[in-house]
């Protein structure tokens, strides 16, 4: 009765002080090529009898506007329409959306220009998807992670357990590239796989997010040192008028954000997160338990109408320790044996990273510069010691150290004239690499010690332009591009003619509402550090004696696109990459593209440029912005991964998933209840089995404890389906000075557990120690212990605006 009589209070509390309608969205319409106002424009709410017109300083104001989610519309003669998508709406604050107008290549009096609803350029008119903030927020299933959502979009495979590799269109994770306010970050995932990409946990705080753009294919020649895709995540700014803070308890973390003015032309956002991870991995009996904290800023200047100045800052730092008391309490023997297994080699890891960086814009009549300067910063290690002993220095299995710097400038410059969009530009980049690696490993020639130290510094160097042009009132538009870059490493990588990619991309607008898109290109990748400042024990840059060189793919893609009047889109794309020069590793004889999917270091192995390999598939892709309550996206993706083993014959790679779905869907009702759901499905993926007469070698398992893969059999066996279904219900609470949004997020709602490729144990005495095979002194037993992942994860989130 106690616990009724308090429930009863609760929400007759919330019930009573609920406020009427008085919400404000306000904000500046102007010129995205140089930022110059736009008077007298059209600002209304899709759906609804609301509008006003924008004054002479380009300024607007919605007031009155009960809480919730609308759609913007800005239009003006001269220009395209632009409509923003799910803008939030309180009492506690005024929302000020800001809204760029791009002007048409030739401006027609008393005509007004009806764009695409969805983000596409001439220079990118194909493979590009947006998803904005309140997408990303009520995503079911991803709790606020930027990395998960990212895998209900068109050619991402979703991955399982706890991790956040981005695999897109059969490639690597280590093929990806990731932008924030044009700053490039170098990862965007907690407990990063040095070399790839990753983690359990994003990095980003969705609080700063506006929106997503996501390039699968067709990259601007501005960015660079991507194979698969490109990443541009778009900032808020703070907020002009108040300090607002909000408060978020998620499922692994609990952050607060400040952000609000600093001066009459200046803002700033804040946010610091802790994560109780740690206690669910507990919870979960899991043998690690990670641990991180993270911090993110960015202050914006408006000095005056031709001049902005951006200053961002990321960091994190991480702690992976292992779980010694997982197995207290624990009765099956399955259960026990995992545990065992991963405690015996899982390292204790720690890793801290941080980006900062400065982007100023200075606009003139007809085009900006953009100037940009950065530093990033990794610093990675690892230790582990025979069965957890670190009593002496004999147990040492692995020491590793490392570290990440790199010190970046950009200089852009865009113009338009006579129709013409312009933009080139130069880059420079400044890296130092570090490494200290005692690693004691297994070769088929016997045990074998990789013992070296490491320091590399680079001086890299990138050039790049891009013209477009519409014909025929936008019909049709042509889009061409170059880029080259070079670095200080070797020979073999200063020419900048190994590395010239160009690009090329046409759009046809050939019915209403209804285009083809197409675009060819080569595109080069610098190998990841690991590769590049590997040495042997004599202290030789092995890789640069082998002379490896940049990676290359040739991208084409096509497809038809067709935008409805009711904020859906409805894309058909096929696809081929062709790679050249990738990482050969010449101990393992396998292709560096079959790695990267685990935590660690990927890469540090002798390797030569001489892998090749392709990918190829169609996609398909539906999705329906919020219009009369509902939200939804259907993608469908069927890709063929494929890299030249040893023998020079094409097999299967580690991300040849063949088909993926991705479900995504919700309905907004009425007193801001909001209901969704995702199913996700994916082919089983190639893996390879164990050696296992070589396994049992005594002097195999004593080195690492664990098996040997048969790398003559690489990727022979293939895992079950993979599949999965979240829920997440959201009610948001609007009171007159702060808001209330409580969720219930389900992740693996009918809890299915995903095949991973089995592991190898060896059987012991009642007192742990391995048994000697009768038949074989030499060997000992061992034995396959299944592997399963996934477990049915609830979580109840708060968030407070305040």
């Amino acid at each position: 009765m106690k616990k009724n009589s308090l429930l009863i209070f609760l929400f007759s509390f919330i019930s009573v002080s609920l406020y009427a309608q008085s919400g404000v969205i306000k904000g500046r319409v102007f010129s995205s090529i140089n930022n110059e106002s736009v008077p007298f424009a059209n600002v209304i709410i899709q759906g609804q009898n609301k509008g006003t017109s924008t004054d002479v300083n380009g300024n607007y104001k919605l007031e009155n506007l009960e809480p919730g989610l609308y759609n913007l519309e800005a239009s003006f003669i001269g220009f395209e329409k632009a409509i923003v998508y799910e803008v939030a709406v309180t009492n506690a604050r005024a929302t000020t959306v800001d809204i760029p107008l791009k002007e048409t290549a030739t401006k027609l009096e008393g005509i007004e220009i009806t764009a695409s609803s969805f983000t596409k350029s001439k220079e990118s008119p194909v493979s590009v998807r947006t998803i904005g903030a309140q997408e990303i927020e009520r995503f079911p299933g991803a709790n606020r992670d930027i990395s998960k959502v990212i895998a209900a979009l068109p050619g991402v495979a979703p991955t399982v357990s706890f991790r956040n590799d981005i695999i897109i269109r059969g490639g690597s994770p280590n093929e990806n590239r990731f932008y924030l306010d044009g700053i490039e970050v170098p990862n965007i995932n907690h407990f990063a796989t040095q070399g790839a990409s990753g983690g359990p946990v994003g990095l980003l705080n969705v609080n700063f997010i506006r929106e997503v753009d996501f390039y699968s294919g067709a990259f601007p020649a501005n960015r660079g040192n991507a194979l698969s895709s490109v990443f541009e995540f778009k900032q808020k700014d703070g907020n002009p008028d108040q300090f607002v803070r909000t408060f978020t308890v998620g499922s692994s973390d609990i952050g607060l954000t400040f952000d609000g003015p600093v001066t009459k032309k200046s803002t700033i956002i804040f946010s610091a997160r802790r994560s109780y991870l740690q206690f669910l991995f507990a919870a979960l009996k899991l043998p690690f338990l990670p641990t991180y904290n993270d911090a993110q800023f960015k202050y914006k200047w408006n000095i005056n109408e031709k001049n902005q100045l951006s200053v961002i800052g990321l960091g994190a730092i991480d702690q992976f320790a292992l779980n010694t008391q997982v197995n207290d309490g624990v009765t099956d023997p399955d259960l026990l044996e995992r545990n065992r297994y991963f405690l015996g080699n899982i390292p204790v890891n720690e890793q801290w990273n941080y980006t900062v960086g400065l982007n100023y814009t200075h606009f003139t009549e007809k085009s900006y510069q953009t100037f940009v300067v950065s530093r990033n910063h990794l610093n990675n290690s690892a230790v582990k010691y025979a069965n957890n002993d670190d009593s002496s220095p004999d147990n040492l299995i692995l020491n590793y150290k490392s570290q990440e710097i790199e010190n970046k400038f950009r200089f852009e410059h865009t113009v338009n004239t006579n129709g013409y969009k312009i933009n080139g530009g130069i880059g420079y980049e400044y890296v130092t690499y570090t490494n200290s690696t005692f690693n004691k490993i297994f070769l088929p020639t016997g045990a074998a010690t990789i013992d070296y130290n490491s320091r590399l510094d680079l001086n890299k160097f990138a050039a790049f332009g891009q013209i477009s042009k519409g014909y025929l009132s936008d019909k049709i538009s042509l889009s061409l591009g170059i880029r080259s870059d070079i670095n200080t490493y070797s020979g073999e990588m200063m020419n900048p003619i190994d590395q010239l990619s160009p690009r090329f991309s046409f759009s046809w607008n050939f019915a209403p509402r209804m285009s083809f898109n197409a675009n060819v290109g080569r595109y080069s990748q610098l190998p990841a550090y690991t590769v590049l400042g590997f040495r042997n024990n004599a202290g030789d840059l092995v890789n640069k004696q082998n002379k490896l060189t940049y990676i290359h793919v040739e991208h084409l893609v096509a497809g038809l696109e067709y935008n409805t009047e009711k904020n859906a889109k409805f894309t058909l794309e096929g696809f081929y990459k062709n790679y050249n020069n990738y990482p050969f590793l010449l101990l393992d004889s396998i292709s560096l593209a079959n790695l990267g999917g685990d935590f660690g270091v990927v890469g540090d192995r002798p390797v030569n440029s001489t892998s090749q390999g392709r990918s190829y598939g169609i996609e398909f892709l539906a999705q329906q912005k919020l219009y009369k309550g509902f939200f939804g996206i259907l993608a469908y993706t069927f890709v063929v991964s494929e890299f030249k083993d040893k023998n020079g014959q094409y097999i299967s790679s580690s991300w040849d998933t063949r088909h993926i779905v991705s479900l995504t869907g919700g309905k907004k009702f009425k007193k801001n209840w909001d209901v969704g759901a995702r199913w996700l499905f994916s082919g089983g993926a190639p893996y390879t089995p164990f050696d296992i007469e070589n396994s049992a070698q005594k002097a195999a398992w004593d080195v690492r404890g664990q098996g040997i893969l048969d790398y003559n059999r690489l990727n022979t066996l293939r895992l079950g389906n993979f599949n999965q279904l979240d829920i997440r219900v959201d009610k948001k609470y609007f009171f007159e000075k702060w808001s209330l949004n409580l969720y219930l997020d389900i992740q693996n709602v009918y809890n299915f557990q995903a095949e991973q490729p089995a592991f190898l144990n060896v059987r012991r005495d009642g007192d742990g120690n391995p048994l000697t095979d009768p038949n074989n002194p030499a060997k000992y037993q061992i034995y396959t212990v299944d592997n399963f992942a996934g477990t049915l994860v609830p979580t109840i989130g708060i968030i407070v605006e305040f």
